[in-house]
């Protein structure tokens, strides 16, 4: 009787156990790194480079300049907020004629935090509340231009 019990709680364990392991995702560009040396300044354009590593994730949105390949790892245990464990971007950057000029990696260092505020998002000027939001104009208008012309007329003149 005892080992059945001790039997469906190991199991009941290994199963509550199996939902607190890591979640390893990778995303974007697989960098291949003997096709990314393969990419030389003064050697390279955007063809080769384009059949050599394929589409870039991104390119520059005004000059066209530049091209991003970005593959991210990220990891996440159930129901938390995934954490980025590593980051690679492949910038590789073109003249006016398309030739590569440079070809350089960032990392880690260019993963920004960001809190967002719950609900609401902070801004500057004055807090108002539901009444004054309603009423707040009352008083505020002046006599402008009405829809009949200058000097906000009735219309019993007929128009101008």
């Amino acid at each position: 009787m005892r080992k059945p019990v001790l039997l469906v709680g190991g199991i009941a364990l290994a199963l509550l156990a199996s939902g607190c392991s890591r979640i390893r995702q990778n995303q974007g560009y697989l960098v291949d790194e003997t096709l990314v040396t393969s990419i030389q300044p003064g050697v390279d354009n955007r063809d080769s480079v384009a059949k050599t590593l394929g589409r870039p994730t991104f390119a520059a949105q005004f000059d066209a300049g530049e091209w991003y390949y970005i593959s991210r790892v990220t990891g996440q245990y159930a129901f938390v907020q995934p954490k980025v464990l590593q980051q690679s971007i492949l910038v590789v950057s073109f003249d006016a004629k398309g030739n590569v000029t440079k070809v350089e990696r960032r990392g880690m260092e260019q993963v920004a935090q960001i809190t967002p505020e719950k609900d609401k998002t902070p801004t500057l000027g004055r807090e108002t509340g539901f009444l004054e939001e309603l009423f707040g104009n009352i008083g505020q208008v002046g006599a402008g231009a009405g829809p009949l012309g200058q000097g906000g007329g009735t219309g019993r003149d007929g128009p101008r």
